[in-house]
Order: C-alpha cells, then structure tokens, then sequence
C-alpha cells in the first residue's frame, strides 16, 4: 500500500438547514453547523471526513466549537508531514489526547479516503468490505401525536425503508408504538430512548415486549453499561447500546456483561473507521449484529457511513437514508439515493463521491487552512 503523508488540512465550518425539524429526547434540531476536514497529501489528493458535532454538547461532551479546537490545536499537529504507512495508524497516532472521539474520527476518516484514491480503490475495499449493496432504514423524531407518527411511518414503509427507528421518551412511547403497531403489525421496528429511562422504570420497559421490537436503544444512561445488564435480564426486548460504546474496550466490556445484544457503530462516536472496524470484528466473533447509526450527517459522513456498512457483520438496516430526507442540497455529487430500500456500494475509488465546491462555498461560515505543525500547546 502506498504511505501517505499530508501537507495540509482545510477546516471547512459550514451550517446546514435540515428539511424538517428533528426532535429526540435531547431537544429539536433545525440545522447542523458542522466541520468538514479536507487533508490534503503531498500528491494534491484531498480525502474528506466532518465532524458529526452540533453547537450543543447533548449526545456527548463535544460540540462543533470544541471539536475545531481539538483539531487545530492537537490532533492536526500530530499527523501533519507524519508519513503514514497504513490509515489503521492514524487511531494509534491520536490517543494521546483522551476521548474527543468526534474530533478524532473527522481527521481519521479524512485519511481514510486519501488512503483509498492514492492507492485507486474503494474506501469500501479498503476496509475489507464485502457487499455490493446495503439495506436502509429510517429514524423518526419523536412526533406530537401518536396518528402523527403512524402517518409518518406509512409514508416511509411506502418508500421502502427496510427499518424502521422510533425516537421514544417518557409520555412518548408506550400509545405511539401500540399506535404503529395496530396499523404496521409486522414491519422491522425498534425504539430510540436516547438515555431517558432509569432502572425504576423496569415495569414500563416491560411492557415493551408485547410489541416484537427488534431492540431498544440506550434506553439508561449515556455512560452505563453495569444498569443495562441488568435491565437486559429483564426484558425480552433485545437492548442495544449506543452512546454507551467509544472504543473497543466498551464494547467488549458490555459483550462480557451482558449488558446488550445489539451494538450500534456510529464512526464519529468511537472516534473513527479504524475503531469501528474494530468493534465490527469484535461482535462477528460473539455473535453479535451490529448496525450503523446516524448523526444527521451531510453526505461526506453518509458516504463513510455506507462504506462501514458494506462490512459483513452489518446485519440490520442502518440510519444511511438518502440525501433528500434531511437536505435541500446536499455538500456532495451525486447525491445519496436508494431505490426499495437499497442503496448500492460505490466502487468508484476513496469514498465514492465528489464535494460540490460551489455548494460548499456557499454554506461555509468559517476557513482556515492548516500547513504546519506548530501549536501553541505542547505535544507529549
């Protein structure tokens, strides 16, 4: 595999309306103000990544503010003019800053796709994926009637999405999924609880069997993996965890716990395709699905996203719907379609898609170009 080494990195800070808002447990989103990172190598070939961030630190610690810091002023510095031999490397080269796994995987991924178009192949190959095509579903915000959110899911079940994501919360769950249920008694279901239940509400959980969800996602706390055990004996329901898991370690801790059945791999989360891949090894070898989640990503993250997903293991449909379903126009060329439910693997080299660089310039609020690797922190 040919090294790359990058000359510089392009911080793109744009901000995007969403089509429609977006609400879960944490609050409604209008827009995203998102960094996209171009790493340049000394070839000129530029490789993309962005952060999966919001101005708000709900999902985790980070924000796009934080995350442009963390950028600048560490994790860049440290690969800048670093010959690389291979992009699994990047992860090992960044953990001296701890956590930050947003930050991280925005630069890594980056990497990722100059690795890919240097060497002419598809980020997908590159990462030992096998599909040809992967299967979608679809997440839904919490809606203010439970006829609403039945509305919704029909209009989706008509597009074909082969899953289907609830977003529920406390006063939000139990008559929206019977709702459903009642209308779309056999389709692939699951809820969303984004953290907002607690071990005193093992007896509402329960109820939640009768529905034959597919899963539950982190229906407890953010950082938990010790209450989702036991919430897991409990319920029939399988649990899948998701803000729960940044790294490998987490993972493997949870599998050995019990304290899940499902893992969803979001790259931003785990701090990028390296530890993903990871992950993805991992619960193939216990047995485990996984499913790539969603962060309301501009087409740059959905194109790492479906990528990821042409991994084996990726069994249940994913949060990768098309272009259309959150922007007017998105960043990238051509934009993500699906056709049934389907979206194909693109075999084009790096990621598969162009950036529409007059569209980018349009959304960018904020540019700088990094060249060195001076900082005004010291490096250990």
């Amino acid at each position: 595999m040919k090294p790359v080494k990058i000359k510089e990195v392009i911080l793109h800070t744009v901000k995007m309306k969403l089509v429609a808002p977006f609400t879960t447990s944490f609050g409604t989103f209008e827009e995203k103000h998102i960094c996209l990172v171009e790493a340049i190598d000394e070839s000129g070939i530029s490789g993309w990544g962005e952060t999966t961030t919001s101005d708000e630190p709900y999902y985790n610690e980070e924000t796009t503010h934080t995350a442009v810091y963390m950028l600048k002023d560490f994790l860049i510095p440290k690969i800048i003019h670093k010959t690389i031999e291979h992009p699994l490397d990047v992860h090992d080269m960044l953990t001296f800053v701890r956590r930050n796994q947003i930050a991280k995987s925005a630069i890594e991924t980056a990497i990722w796709d100059v690795f890919a178009k240097k060497n002419n192949m598809p980020l997908s190959e590159l990462i030992g994926g096998t599909k040809t095509e992967i299967e979608v579903g679809k997440s839904i915000g919490i809606q203010a009637t439970p006829e609403k959110l039945v509305e919704k899911i029909g209009e989706y079940v008509d597009e074909g999405f082969r899953k289907l994501k609830v977003k529920i919360a406390p006063g939000a769950d139990l008559d929206y999924i019977e709702a459903v249920r009642k209308e779309f008694p056999d389709i692939p279901l699951m809820a969303d609880a984004n953290s907002a239940y607690t071990l005193n509400d093992i007896e509402h959980l329960k109820k939640l069997d009768q529905y034959n969800l597919m899963m539950i996602e982190q229906p407890l706390a953010h950082d938990d993996i010790i209450d989702h055990a036991t919430l897991q004996k409990e319920i029939q329901t399988p649990v899948c965890l998701d803000e729960s898991i940044h790294s490998l370690e987490d993972a493997r801790k949870a599998l050995q716990l019990g304290s899940c059945r499902i893992i969803n791999i979001k790259i931003g989360r785990v701090g990028g395709l390296g530890e993903s891949i990871r992950i993805h090894d991992l619960c193939r070898d216990n047995g485990v699905p996984v499913w790539c989640g969603g962060m309301l990503e501009t087409g740059i993250g959905r194109a790492h996203n479906i990528a990821l997903t042409s991994l084996s293991n990726f069994t249940i449909p994913g949060d990768t719907a098309p272009s259309s379903h959150y922007w007017d126009e998105d960043i990238i060329q051509p934009e993500v379609t699906m056709d049934h439910g389907i979206i194909q693997v693109h075999t084009g080299s790096g990621i598969g898609f162009e950036v529409n660089r007059e569209k980018l310039e349009q959304l960018t609020v904020e540019k700088e170009s990094i060249t060195t690797a001076e900082t005004p922190h010291p490096i250990p």
